[in-house]
């Protein structure tokens, strides 16, 4: 027996599903042409799978900031900024952020992946407790490991569920640290915000909101749904990511906790993870600038939004609850959504394929994320590939029949 052998089921698994068709965890493009195109197999495909929600990964000016600071700065800063210090651009990007969110304090990560794992598992102690959603992201569940505190999960999206679970634990003398998202990254539905900061404010806990997809995509400025609900004052700390509306990597926390800055020598993945790079901090300081000046990329990505889910729904598919850039199509079995995967990859349409255990209730999806970037063309293009793809394979029977 090997130390690999307790993945078994899993290569099992794995290879199952590649035999189907074209593994979907090693798709490589030729070249990638555009934020809504590439290259596969010598083959034009639209791309609907890439969380580049304000499409700035090819916006000329982002490039040019980032060129400027390769240049003049290098390629990497080669260690953490505890070892190695700050870069002018790591304190301008916490300054922007911190004066977009309208908050005192902010701190860069080098992945969002990362700023979940470090703020949550700092901020809860062996004293204190996590309360967290139980369709949260692997980052808020990798945190709850991590941490010293006690974990308890409250059903998705279920206000009364967290005030029970809350008021069982009012004697507990520690500090409360309740967790939700902005959008949930597989059926892109929103949380009841208002609802939950309603009772963090009851219980007198402490309230995270991850925004990493509705940064850019909620609210009359793009702050997402805190601001979208008018919640941002009962909002304690709001975890967000580069790599979404940004178009880069990396990630951030911003709070207007006065002793907040004591997390930099607090906070274990921060201390010991290098920085950012002088580049992505350029683009994604230029991309941050976009985002407030241009309202018209958050209208025109929530228009291709509606767009797709309305023709999606129309047709028939079993869609999310709100048309969100997150368009996901859930489908009878995870074998059918392998092979319709397949079909429209085949088809020229790439998009991100989702199964169980990765999913809520246990569920298959086809998952699209829409970009400002996409024309009503390539919309309309990729409804009428799942509609043909969806009557080749019997999902669509009622416009099987209707074509006959």
């Amino acid at each position: 027996m090997t130390i690999l052998a307790k993945y078994t089921q899993l290569r099992e698994s794995y290879h199952k599903m590649a035999a189907i068709g074209r593994d979907p965890f090693s798709v490589q493009f030729d070249g990638i042409l555009s934020p809504t195109e590439g290259m596969l197999n010598g083959r034009r495909t639209i791309l609907l799978g890439t969380n580049n929600y304000l499409g700035l990964t090819f916006d000329q000016s982002c490039i040019d900031k980032g060129v400027e600071a390769l240049v003049e700065q290098g390629t990497g800063t080669t260690g953490s900024r505890i070892a190695n210090g700050s870069y002018t651009g790591h304190g301008d990007l916490e300054k922007a952020l911190a004066d977009f969110y309208g908050r005192q304090h902010c701190m860069v990560f080098t992945t969002g992946y990362q700023a979940n794992l470090g703020i949550i598992s700092t901020l809860v102690g062996k004293d204190d407790i996590l309360v967290i959603d139980g369709d949260s992201h692997a980052s808020i569940y990798d945190a709850a490991k991590m941490t010293t505190g006690q974990v308890v999960r409250f059903r998705h999206n279920d206000p009364d569920d967290l005030y029970k679970r809350l008021r069982r634990l009012s004697d507990h003398p520690g500090n409360k640290l309740v967790v939700v998202e902005g959008i949930y990254s597989m059926l892109g539905d929103t949380a009841p915000l208002k609802e939950f900061a309603q009772v963090k404010r009851e219980a007198g806990a402490f309230l995270l909101v991850d925004e990493a997809h509705s940064m850019g995509v909620l609210g009359e400025t793009g702050r997402g749904l805190a601001e979208e609900v008018g919640v941002e004052a009962d909002v304690d700390f709001i975890v967000g990511t580069f790599s979404k509306s940004l178009g880069a990597v990396g990630g951030f926390c911003v709070s207007d906790l006065p002793d907040f800055d004591i997390l930099r020598v607090a906070c274990r993945p921060y201390m010991f993870t290098a920085s950012l790079p002088p580049s992505v901090i350029a683009t994604s300081l230029q991309a941050l600038k976009r985002l407030r000046e241009e309202p018209g990329l958050r209208l025109r990505l929530n228009s291709n939004s509606r767009r797709l889910y309305e023709g999606l729904r129309n047709l028939g598919f079993q869609v999310g609850p709100v048309a969100n850039p997150i368009v996901a199509v859930a489908l009878p079995t995870k074998e059918l959504a392998i092979a319709f995967w397949n079909g429209l990859l085949e088809a020229g349409l790439y998009l991100n394929l989702a199964l169980p255990p990765a999913t809520p209730n246990s569920l298959a999806l086809l998952r699209t994320s829409v970009s400002a970037a996409h024309t009503p063309q390539q919309i309309d293009t990729a409804i009428e590939l799942f509609a043909q793809v969806g009557r080749r394979l019997g999902v669509l029977p009622g416009l099987v029949q209707a074509a006959e």
